[in-house]
């Protein structure tokens, strides 16, 4: 592929502006400059520089990150930052997209891709990819309640009954809810069906994949094709 593509697939700007990236010396190919923008340069397994940082060749990208409070998830957020703020402006020209939303005060797991298919298979809601949520709730949690929360309820504005895929309790007002559907503020509209509140929300797992121990709030990593791959996998 020719490097000036390269450089415009990898979010580097428009063909001219990787063409003057290149001409102006700034491109490391191999441990050499390379200033030829037609040059044919081999995509496998490609590491190269640009300004002085290093880059890997990557057709797709698959990102995870650790939202915190308070960020939306959009490119043109209402009243908070956006969680593209937290990412570099590379990944932003290539277009990447939220696998699925977390509200502003929502925290912790979100992908993020630049691959339509990867994108589409974990939010059609015929997929039944699960999302797994630690919820604190304002009021102590009933057995009763976990009974609801298993067996389904009704949310307002909506067909059908929607029941948790697994719920655990784990202290007297925190619980472990995982949820296959993904309806707009669904984990909070079925905790209150059940006569409760949630104070705090965090996503845990999404498919097979869980959030890193140590990846910090705002850190986001690439994942591998192998982490990319369980995120797609039932629990």
């Amino acid at each position: 592929m020719h490097l000036e593509k390269i450089l415009q697939s990898q979010g580097f700007g428009s063909r001219k502006q990787c063409r003057q990236l290149i001409e102006s010396g700034k491109v490391i190919i191999h441990g050499e400059v390379c200033s030829n923008s037609r040059a044919d340069i081999e995509v496998n397994n490609l590491e190269f520089i640009v300004a002085g940082k290093s880059w890997q060749y990557r057709e797709k990208v698959y990102i995870a990150l650790h939202k915190p409070i308070g960020f939306e998830c959009s490119h043109q957020p209402q009243h908070h930052s956006s969680v593209f703020s937290l990412l570099p402006a590379q990944l932003i020209e290539r277009g990447i997209q939220c696998v699925g939303r977390l509200d502003q005060d929502t925290t912790g797991l979100l992908l993020l891709t630049d691959d339509g298919t990867f994108l589409q298979a974990l939010t059609h809601p015929k997929k039944h990819v699960a999302k797994r949520y630690i919820v604190t709730t304002n009021r102590e949690i009933s057995s009763e309640q976990i009974a609801q929360l298993k067996q389904g309820v009704e949310l307002r504005n909506e067909q059908g009954i929607y029941a948790a895929d697994d719920c655990i309790q784990l202290s007297e007002n925190q619980l472990v809810l995982t949820i296959h559907q993904g309806l707009y503020h669904q984990v909070k509209r079925m905790i209150a069906a059940v006569g409760n509140h949630v104070d705090a929300l965090h996503r845990e797992q999404i498919g097979q994949f869980k959030l890193p121990d140590d990846l910090a709030e705002g850190q986001w990593i690439y994942l591998s094709d192998e982490q990319a791959k369980l995120a797609r996998q039932l629990v």
